[in-house]
């Protein structure tokens, strides 16, 4: 008697239509010091946790053997709205229920405007969703950074950007209420952004990344 052992996500499409997200990692060779021996799918929502077992040579030269959980989401893109005539960011707010779980008083958290890559390049995928999220349509792109949110678990790669925007030009915004959003624009004055960073009100690391940027090297940098 043969007994079906297919997968969803493995080599049965998923949901998403997906297979072999078991095979993320499995042909990494770039650090000798890393031999990836077994990854295991543990769920396949709208992203994708993986267990992954590999041999790690210590700095002492012996081999051990470790597991790591790792959350895909994807990679994503940021962008630091500014306008230096008026001295004002554009941000937004809405609400986020990870961090209202864990501590944050209401959930409503103010940020930069951000989101997936999906299928798309990282300049391509800020300009969709600065424009949906604040109603401004980017000009120029200024690529700042790109960072690891959550190394310990997170595979994101955010790329971050920075980009004027006309305080006369400006859409309805709010984000895509389909998907669920409902998002809040704030214009505020850049210190006033920048104290809200010590008081708490903003408390999003790549708004306060992105904002710390600007006040040393960016469009705020003293004698600009």
């Amino acid at each position: 008697m043969t007994t079906s052992t297919s997968v969803s996500g493995v080599d049965v499409p998923d949901h998403r239509g997906r297979t072999g997200l078991d095979r993320a990692g499995r042909d990494l060779d770039r650090n000798p010091r890393v031999r990836v021996t077994d990854v295991e799918l543990l769920a396949a929502g709208w992203h994708v946790l993986r267990r992954t077992t590999f041999a790690y040579r210590r700095d002492d030269g012996r081999w051990t053997s470790e597991q790591r959980e790792t959350y895909d989401r994807g990679n994503g893109a940021t962008v630091l709205l500014y306008s230096a005539g008026t001295g004002t960011v554009l941000l937004t707010r809405q609400f986020r229920y990870p961090v209202y779980v864990n501590g944050h008083d209401d959930g409503m958290l103010i940020e930069a405007a951000a989101g997936l890559l999906d299928s798309d390049d990282a300049e391509t995928a800020i300009r969709r969703e600065a424009e949906e999220e604040t109603g401004v349509r980017i000009g120029e792109l200024e690529h700042v950074f790109d960072v690891y949110t959550s190394p310990g678990s997170v595979t994101e790669r955010l790329h971050c950007y920075a980009a004027p925007y006309d305080p006369s030009r400006r859409g309805e915004g709010g984000g895509i209420a389909e998907e669920g959003e409902d998002i809040e624009v704030l214009e505020l004055p850049f210190t006033d952004a920048l104290k809200m960073i010590g008081t708490g009100e903003i408390a999003d690391a790549k708004t306060i990344m992105l904002l710390q940027w600007a006040a040393l090297q960016g469009p705020f940098r003293p004698g600009r």
